[in-house]
């Protein structure tokens, strides 16, 4: 059923993604599919980049793919059906572009209890409900 599973992953946060993880490894278990995890870093402004050492992005990226690897080698499925990649820009635009490239036929997106901020969902889990072309499953801790 589900072949290609998207799951978007909070470096800062990895244990808010766990239950979401969870629920994306029951996934694929059920349906034979493969894991994505994805992690967007966010896009430091070219304001303070003159104030940044030079490797200052590829330091971040090196270390922000390494720590998702170990998120990767923690999930209970064979290595070949996990894969994981980190990218630039905007979270919610990145994910709904790595589903699409990938052909994912769904997202699980782990979404903290709603508080008066966040209404009903966080503003990221929000927009890509919104707007991914899959299916999208919001797995609450």
């Amino acid at each position: 059923m589900f072949k290609t599973i998207l799951v978007p992953v909070d470096l800062g946060e990895v244990e808010a993604a766990k239950p979401a993880i969870d629920k994306a490894v029951e996934l694929a278990r059920n349906s034979g599919g493969a894991l994505r995890l994805i992690y967007v870093r966010a896009i430091v402004p070219v304001t303070y980049m003159e104030f940044m050492p030079p490797a200052f992005d590829e330091e971040q990226q090196g270390e922000a793919e390494a720590r998702l690897a170990e998120v990767a080698a923690g999930v209970t499925l064979p290595a070949d059906r996990v894969s994981a990649v980190v990218r630039l820009g905007s979270v919610y635009a990145e994910i709904l572009d790595e589903a699409e490239k990938t052909g994912a036929d769904v997202i699980v997106v782990g979404s903290h209890r709603p508080t008066m901020a966040t209404y009903l969902l966080g503003s990221n889990a929000s927009t890509i409900v919104r707007h991914a072309r899959c299916s999208v499953l919001v797995v609450r801790a």
